[in-house]
């Protein structure tokens, strides 16, 4: 049936005892949804899905058959739920025994849950990011992120262009070369290396060809394989990255556009721009990151958040 006042659409087996809900959702057969429980515009509730109270949905949201989504949970815009994803809300069940308030669980605008995956309480999943079929969540997603496995590791990014960097290589007698990226701004620098019987050299300058001068250096090494580092921009600080021993994959972002590059030679370098954002991953076991920068740390100029970098890039466009 359909609620002429409130324009949306319940089964005649399902239950929606909330009065919040927006227009034009429609909610299936067995479903059932508490009176507490806010849902937005167009969504699509699936048969057999349970609504707590304490739990908000956005709009345009698509919930498949079998989910549960319990007190503290938040769903935004345009997320995916596959059939038999599972959330939960505390990390120490008991039976009759609640906490005075459940752990908060956000999944953000335009993420995807696949089937069968299991989210553990109080963790971000964050905008765009993909969790794959019967992944275990056990840490926040990034956005963009594409996680499988159990515990869930990131595997890639989506949206991210790809980058084999094969046309960078340069030989001995070359001179130092420059390529842009598909990213605003971001270039990635090949530098002249000298092979020799007593070892190799690699030499870049700054101003020339690497386009600052710095005040300050970072080296990040036994990074374990399944982290990430990075996930911010930053507003003044230009970077430039160096891949000393191993590989590492950077993802580059400058609100509009996503590429992934591998650096996996110390002859070769990347540089980000201020209002770049990037995230470091895959590290090899040997690897080691040279990060020189173009300023001393001010952790007022640091970005974290995803969604606060967006909305940045998008007023500037604006004036």
């Amino acid at each position: 049936m359909k609620n002429e006042s409130a324009e949306y659409f319940v089964h005649p087996n399902g239950l929606c005892e909330s009065p919040h809900v927006g227009k034009d959702t429609k909610i299936w057969a067995f479903a059932h949804v508490l009176p507490e429980a806010r849902l937005g515009s167009e969504c699509n509730i699936c048969d057999n899905v349970f609504i707590e109270n304490d739990v908000v949905i956005g709009d345009r949201v698509t919930i498949k058959c079998g989910v549960q989504v319990w007190d503290g949970i938040e769903i935004m815009d345009d997320v995916f739920i596959g059939p038999n994803a599972t959330f939960t809300n505390d990390r120490f069940p008991r039976s009759k025994q609640y906490p005075d308030e459940f752990l908060r669980t956000i999944v953000k605008s335009k993420a995807t849950i696949g089937a069968n995956a299991t989210i553990l309480p109080g963790l971000t999943i964050g905008e765009n990011a993909m969790v794959g079929a019967g992944a275990v969540v056990t840490r926040s997603v990034p956005p963009f992120a594409i996680v499988v496995g159990n515990p869930a590791k990131i595997i890639g990014y989506a949206d991210a262009v790809g980058n084999t960097n094969e046309s960078m290589k340069v030989s001995a007698s070359s001179k130092p070369a420059v390529r842009g990226t598909n990213v605003n701004g971001v270039t990635l620098h090949t530098f002249k290396a000298v092979p020799d019987l007593r070892g190799s050299l690699s030499v870049g300058e700054f101003e020339r060809e690497i386009p600052f001068s710095p005040k300050r250096y970072f080296l990040v090494y036994d990074v374990p394989t399944a982290d990430t580092r990075g996930e911010h921009a930053h507003h003044k600080c230009h970077q430039f990255l160096i891949a000393v021993r191993g590989s590492i994959r950077v993802v580059v972002d400058d609100g509009d556009t996503r590429e992934e590059i591998t650096l996996d030679r110390p002859s070769m370098g990347l540089y980000l721009p201020p209002k770049t954002w990037g995230i470091q991953y895959k590290y090899s076991a040997d690897a080691m990151l040279l990060v020189f920068a173009s300023d001393y740390y001010d952790s007022d100029d640091y970005i974290r958040d995803y969604g606060e970098f967006v909305q940045l890039i998008k007023s500037q466009k604006q004036v």
